[in-house]
C-alpha cells in the first residue's frame, strides 16, 4: 500500500528537504513531472517521484547541470554514460580546486603584507597579486625553457621566504617611485639598484641564472611581458637606465651587446 501513497507538494517538500520552488521548476522543465489529482488539479508525487528526486539531487552532488542531468536520466545505460562525464567531472573539479587553492594562497599572502607593511599603494599591491595568480604560468614558462631543477629553485620556497621576498618587492617598488627623475648616477638611485641586484642574485641561484641568460633575447622579453609590472612607461625606462648605469660602472655590461 506504501507504493501507492501519494504526496501534496508540501509533504513531499518536507519529506525529501527539497524546496517548493525547485520543485515547480523540475516540474517546469520536466525533469520531475508531477501527476495532477484528477479532481482539484493539485500537484501530487510517488513513490517512484522519491527514488527519481534522489537521482536528481545525486547528479547536482556531483556537480551536474540541471540540462545534463536531464539527459541523463533517459539514458538506457546509465553505468557507460556515468563512467565517461564523470571523469570530465573530476578534471573539471580538479581544476576548480588547484584554482580555489591558488586563490586561497594569494588571499592569505595579500592579508599577511597588508597587516604587516600596512598602507600600500594599490598599484604595487595590484601588480603583486597579479603575480600570484599568474605564477603557474611563469613556472611552466620557466620548465619549457630550462629545466624543472631551475623552475623548482625559483618557485619551491618556504612559506616565510616568499613572504619576505614580496615585502622586498613592495619596497623596492616604493623606492622606484619617490626616487623616479633623479640622475641616474645619483647616490641614492645607485643604492637602490645595489639593492635590487642583491636581491635579484638571493632569489635567483647562479645556475638559474645563467640558464636564463641562455634563453634568447625575445623569449626573455616575452617573460618580462608576461610579469605584471607596478611602474608606468616613464619608470620602466628610469629604472633600465639606472640599472644601465649600474651595470657599466661595475663591469657588468657585455660589450657584445653594445
Amino acid at each position: 500500500m506504501s507504493n501507492n501513497r501519494t504526496y501534496s507538494i508540501g509533504e513531499f517538500s518536507t519529506k525529501t528537504g527539497t524546496s517548493i520552488r525547485a520543485l515547480h521548476y523540475y516540474d517546469e522543465i520536466e525533469l520531475l513531472k508531477a501527476e495532477k489529482h484528477p479532481h482539484s488539479g493539485h500537484r501530487q508525487y510517488t513513490e517512484q517521484d522519491i527514488l527519481t528526486l534522489q537521482k536528481i539531487v545525486g547528479f547536482k552532488f556531483l556537480g551536474y547541470s540541471l540540462e545534463q542531468i536531464s539527459k541523463m536520466m533517459n539514458e538506457s545505460s546509465l553505468n557507460v554514460t556515468l563512467h565517461d562525464t564523470l571523469q570530465n567531472q573530476k578534471k573539471a573539479f580538479e581544476q576548480k580546486k588547484e584554482q580555489i587553492e591558488t586563490t586561497l594562497n594569494a588571499i592569505n599572502r595579500t592579508i599577511r603584507l597588508i597587516e604587516d607593511e600596512g598602507e600600500v599603494d594599490s598599484t604595487i599591491l595590484m601588480s603583486l597579486i597579479n603575480s600570484m595568480q599568474t605564477e603557474k604560468h611563469h613556472r611552466l614558462w620557466i620548465e619549457q625553457h630550462t629545466s624543472k631543477e631551475v623552475a623548482d629553485q625559483l618557485f619551491n620556497k618556504p612559506e616565510e621566504e616568499i613572504i619576505a621576498l614580496d615585502k622586498e618587492f613592495i619596497q623596492l617598488s616604493k623606492e622606484v617611485k619617490r626616487l623616479v627623475g633623479r640622475p641616474v648616477h645619483d647616490p641614492e638611485v645607485q643604492r637602490l639598484i645595489d639593492k635590487h641586484m642583491k636581491t635579484t642574485l638571493e632569489l635567483v641561484s647562479e645556475e638559474a641564472m645563467h640558464a636564463i641568460q641562455d634563453i634568447e633575447e625575445l623569449e626573455k622579453e616575452k617573460l618580462v611581458n608576461m610579469i605584471p609590472s607596478p611602474y608606468t612607461r616613464e619608470e620602466e625606462e628610469w629604472l633600465n637606465q639606472a640599472m644601465e648605469y649600474y651595470m657599466i660602472q661595475n663591469g657588468m655590461n657585455d660589450p657584445k651587446i653594445d
